[in-house]
């Protein structure tokens, strides 16, 4: 069984059911500080599991490899383990109208305050795209130079499926999420569109999700720093 048809066996099961929700307990540690007996480091937030289903809080975080086109490197998941928090999320840089911008700005910020308060070692941020026949190496770079990413940091990668399929498969089948390319009538010089959910993942150091912030574009970045500086620093 994989683990998207996992998840959505202990949804029908009734363990945890309805609709996706976040509020709370953001950013309050376990009693006992550092890790949880669920190997979390933050208590659970008032969530539940609703549809699309995706990893939450105390689930592993998928294991899966993507290369990244600017450094040239494979990217596991599970390279982070033991040596580094991370945020992940999806995108496309032709996205017209703002999510994708939003969620690399809550990641960018994030990455800002890492270099900031001297933590930028222990932290990684991985956004993927799911558009990987527009979005080449060159077009990352200048996308990333645009919303001022700092690639040299060493703890950024531009995440891109060998292709499209490729693409499709590995959201569909790690997170639950649909990518279907639309038409993309009513914007300019654009062929096509993608119907996107906005989801940010706060995975641990030891590869279990702490926070799934399911409306990404819409969360305080705030919040996000704070819930990222806890766990990264537990």
């Amino acid at each position: 069984m994989d683990r998207r048809n996992f998840l959505r066996s202990i949804a029908a099961s009734g363990v945890v059911a309805g609709a996706t929700a976040t509020a709370g307990c953001a950013g309050v540690l376990g009693e006992s500080g550092g890790y949880g007996a669920d190997g979390t480091v933050l208590d659970p937030p008032e969530q539940t599991r609703g549809d699309p289903v995706h990893p939450i809080h105390g689930d592993e975080m998928p294991e899966f490899t993507v290369p990244d086109p600017i450094s040239g490197e494979e990217v596991s998941t599970a390279g982070f383990e033991g040596e580094r928090a991370f945020l992940w999320t999806s995108f496309y840089t032709s996205c017209p109208d703002g999510v994708c911008p939003a969620l690399i700005l809550r990641l960018r910020r994030v990455q800002e305050v890492a270099a900031e308060e001297g933590f930028g070692d222990e932290a990684a941020f991985l956004p993927l795209t799911f558009d990987p026949e527009r979005d080449t190496a060159e077009v990352l770079r200048e996308y990333a130079g645009r919303r001022g990413v700092d690639l040299d940091a060493g703890n950024w990668h531009f995440l891109r499926p060998e292709s499209y399929e490729a693409g499709v498969e590995l959201m569909d089948e790690n997170f639950g999420l649909v990518i279907e390319k639309t038409d993309a009538e009513g914007y300019e010089n654009l062929e096509y569109a993608f119907p996107h959910y906005g989801l940010i993942l706060l995975v641990n150091k030891r590869g279990i999700v702490e926070r799934a912030y399911p409306r990404g574009p819409a969360t305080d970045v705030e919040r996000i720093v704070d819930d990222f500086r806890q766990v990264v620093t537990a």
